[in-house]
This record gives C-alpha cells, structure tokens and sequence, in this order.
C-alpha cells in the first residue's frame, strides 16, 4: 500500500480525504467547545475537572498543547485511512492481479480520460494496433469486418447463419483485461483430428465457438451475443461487428474474371475493384454512433482489401467516416501481401483506399520508415516504399515514423503504432476546435 501513490494526480481520493479532514475538523471544535462549556461548570479540584484538565493537556506548555494533540490526530487519520483501505480493497485485489491495487485504479482511471478512439478493420493489424492503444485509452471502439468466410469463420456463417467471427475474436482478446490463460484458451484450436479419429471441433477455435453460443444465449441476436463477450472478458474499451448481417466480398481482377470469397481473394493478385453482397446492408447503429462521437478515427493497418474496405464498402459507414469532425488517420502497412497487394507501394495503397471511398476520406496518412528490422526467413512479401501518390485530391497529409516490429519487419509493433498515431492526433490542430466545440 503505497500511501503517496495514493495521493498522486489522477487517483481522485484527496478530495474525499479533505471532505473527511474537514468533517473530523468540526467534529474536534464541537468536542473542545463541550470541554470548554463543561469546564466551566465544574470544580477545579474535583475528579471530573482533573479528567477535563488531562483531556486538555493542562499538564503541557501552552506551546505545545496544539502540537501534540494535532500530531497524535494527524497519526490516527493516516492510520485509520491506511487500514480502511486496505480492508474494503483486499478482498477485490486478492489473486487478481500481481499489480498493486494503487496502481490498478490510477491506471483506470487514466485511462478512462484518454480519447475517444474508433478503429475500423480486421484481420491482425487491427488486434495489434488496439493492443497498443489500450495503454493509453479505454475509450476505444473497434468495428471489426464480417466478410470473412474461410477456415472456423465460414464453417461456423454457413452452418448457423451467423457472420464471421475470426476479426471479432481476435480483437476482444487484445483489448480484454482478462488473465492471459483466458486469452490462451479463446485462440486455443480444436486439432483436426484426436488420435487418428475425426470429430466436430476440428479447426475450430474455441474462442469463435463462445461467440457464437452467446448469440444463441441472446435469442440469436449477433451483436446482443457480441456485447455479452465484451462483458465476460472484461474489455477495455468495446468490440463491435460493422453489422449482424453476413457479407460476401467479390473482386473484379484486371482480366475481368470475378473472385468470390475474402478467403480467396486475399491470394489474389491483379486486383481492379471489389464490392459487397448484399448490395442493402444494415450497418451497427451502434457503430454509427461510435463513429459519429469519435475524437479521432483510424483506418487500418491490416490488409486492404479483405480486411479494411469490407467495413468502409457499407455506404452508411463511408458516409459516417466522410462526416465525422474527428481526424481521420489511415495507417498503411508495413509490408505487402502475397497475393492482394503484392508489388504494392505507400501510393498503391493510398489510390486504391480513395478509389473505393470517396476523396478525403483520410486527413492523415501514417507510413513506416524504418527499415532496419529483421526479416523472417521464410518471408516471400516486400517493405512498402515511400512513393508518396501524385493525383490524390485533396492529399493527405503524410506522417513517417518507426512502428514496424524489430524482430519482424511484417508486422507494426503495437507500442510503437498507438505512438505514433497519438503524436499525429496531438499535432493535428483540428482536433482542438472540434473538441471544443463539443464541450460548448
């Protein structure tokens, strides 16, 4: 129990302390007027006056009456506080967290002035960019794709009718406060087969299976049974699917042969154009309203076709993104894919992000330019280079920075992205007015 951490700014116990100073206070001036009016009353010499006179501390100095009685109540406070915390708080801290309880509410209660961040994408750059962010913001809404349609996911959309879940697991176990065994047991992976014998779970990840049991639990309503894990798993912040109704991504190659399906469109290459099925689609009104209140949206990174514009596809979320007061940062990968971007640059992924939305979709683009990270062997993709698009209107304005892992230069790394993207949103003057208008 760190008494000074509990008094440090942010904590939000000092006032309540003073409030309870100030009553002890009144408390002492009643009792010493009673004393004084007894005093009064009574004979000097007798057994009650010689009680009142030890009370009073006649035996000491005049000089050092107040001194003593305020240090021995000084003493009292700190330690009846001391013990009164420790009683209420013990039961809640006791094998939740090796992590003392001050530091647990001081984090807390940081984080929950930090800004209002919404995330839109999927795939893993979304997971990794809201395990860095999470150190700085609870105020964090990710709206996560429903396109998938291969692997667990599309086992799962086909035989229940639910969308994909993947992304939405994905994310709620990087932005969730439970112990990370739980994390280990959401993404653990039924084997495909048991002994030589095959069974009902195999490729699922059990994490996938629960989301789609609390759909069942909430009369199968998806983004009810998305809400219910964002409560179990304790989430910072809160997971959102960009709709309950399953999407199909097709693609339009440079040949004209059509691609359905993201599974097999993300190993696609020579990539023209891609659209949704159904065209009329009901976006999450709470995603709506997400984006609506945002003090800062971010795009990506992830893979931009099978990932980022699924979300960005449904016009009512285009539309919201396009009016938002909220900077809008898109933050480009790191590396190209094989198959979907592969031969990308900054610029190809820029024009092709613009050509399906709308021009100014984006104020900030958030690029890497450090290129000293090591390279996995068995890494058949590319660094994306710094061509920075000449025909955008309006441009984007570009910021580089360092957030590329240093063990793997295929991936951001979460510290060092959430960084980067809370410089940006600092120094983007925008934020300021609209903020500020908020507040009027």
């Amino acid at each position: 129990m760190n008494l000074r951490r509990w008094l440090a700014p942010g904590i939000g116990i000092k006032r309540w302390l003073l409030v309870v100073f100030v009553g002890l206070l009144a408390v002492a001036l009643a009792f010493a007027h009673f004393l004084r009016q007894v005093g009064r009353d009574l004979e000097p010499s007798g057994l009650a006056g010689s009680l009142i006179d030890i009370l009073t501390l006649q035996f000491l100095p005049l000089a050092l009456r107040g001194l003593v009685a305020g240090s021995v109540g000084l003493a009292l406070v700190i330690l009846g506080s001391y013990r009164t915390i420790r009683a209420l708080m013990a039961p809640l801290h006791k094998g939740s967290s090796s992590q003392p309880l001050v530091e647990l509410i001081y984090q807390k209660r940081f984080l929950a002035r930090g800004p209002r961040i919404v995330a839109i994408g999927g795939g893993t750059g979304l997971s990794v960019l809201l395990r860095g962010l999470k150190e700085h913001t609870s105020n964090l809404t990710a709206i996560v794709t429903v396109a998938d349609d291969g692997g667990s996911s599309g086992v799962l959309r086909n035989g229940l009718g639910i969308p994909a879940v993947g992304d939405i697991r994905n994310c709620l176990v990087a932005l969730a406060d439970a112990e990370p065994l739980m994390s280990d047991v959401l993404q653990y992976r039924f084997p495909d087969d048991t002994g030589g014998k095959a069974h009902g779970l195999a490729g699922h990840a059990l994490g996938n299976l629960l989301i789609a049991a609390m759909t069942a639990v909430e009369a199968g309503d998806f983004e009810d049974g998305v809400r219910a894990m964002n409560r179990v798993l304790a989430v910072r912040g809160r997971v959102l699917p960009v709709s309950s109704t399953p999407l199909t991504l097709h693609a339009r190659l440079r040949d004209g042969s059509v691609v359905d399906g993201q599974s097999l469109i993300m190993r696609t290459t020579g990539i023209e154009r891609v659209w949704l099925t159904p065209d009329s689609v009901a976006p999450s009104e709470e995603a709506i309203a997400a984006i609506r209140d945002a003090e800062l949206i971010v795009l990506g990174p992830g893979s931009l076709y099978t990932s980022l514009l699924p979300s960005l596809l449904i016009p009512q979320v285009r539309d919201a993104v396009m009016a938002a007061a909220a900077p809008r940062v898109y933050a480009c990968n790191v590396a190209t894919q094989v198959g979907e971007t592969a031969g990308f640059d900054l610029a190809g992924h820029v024009e092709s992000l613009i050509a399906h939305t709308a021009p100014g979709l984006v104020d900030i683009v958030l690029a890497n330019n450090a290129f000293a990270a090591l390279t996995p062997p068995d890494w058949s993709a590319e660094r994306v280079h710094l061509r920075w698009p000449p025909d955008v209107r309006p441009l984007p304005r570009l910021i580089l920075d360092d957030v590329v892992d240093p063990e793997n230069a295929h991936h951001h790394d979460p510290s060092r992205l959430a960084l980067a993207i809370l410089r940006a949103y600092e120094r983007e003057p925008r934020h300021r007015h609209r903020s500020v208008g908020r507040t009027a």
